[in-house]
């Protein structure tokens, strides 16, 4: 079961889809705290829906994916290191009981779950689907 996710940073609109199309993505799980920053370019709310609806992808916007403001604030503060943020969200994760929704957010959809960061390495749309992984050991994860 491929599970995908991609940070549209530093990516064109044109890169971007077509990371989404090679993949065969048919829904995109939006999982920024803050969607509507014209700073996000693209991938604003209501331009990335359009562009997705263009593309045949279903587009949701999960909050209980994205981090608290104060959690976001103290890591791009630099308030706290990685491995705290890291310990912080899984556990605001598990709390949310995110795996309930899994089913629905999975179903016979390729999955990609979006965030702001060029690269996952320190990113939490990468705890959130290794979080998700440990529910069901069928996904495979792809990072675009």
């Amino acid at each position: 079961m491929l599970v995908t996710t991609i940070g549209f940073s530093k990516k064109s609109l044109r890169s971007f889809a077509t990371a989404l199309q090679q993949h065969n993505v048919d829904r995109v799980i939006d999982t920024r705290l803050q969607n509507t920053s014209q700073l996000a370019g693209f991938a604003k709310k209501e331009d990335l829906s359009y562009v997705l609806e263009l593309l045949n992808i279903d587009y949701l916007h999960e909050l209980s994916l994205a981090p608290t403001e104060e959690l976001l604030k103290a890591i791009k503060q630099k308030e706290i290191p990685w491995a705290e943020f890291e310990k912080i969200f899984v556990d605001l994760l598990a709390e949310r009981k995110v795996e309930a929704k899994l089913d629905d957010w999975l179903g016979d959809k390729v999955p990609c779950f979006l965030c702001s960061e060029e690269k996952p390495h320190h990113c939490h749309r990468k705890l959130v689907v290794e979080y998700l992984k440990e529910f069901d050991n069928r996904i495979e994860i792809v990072h675009l």
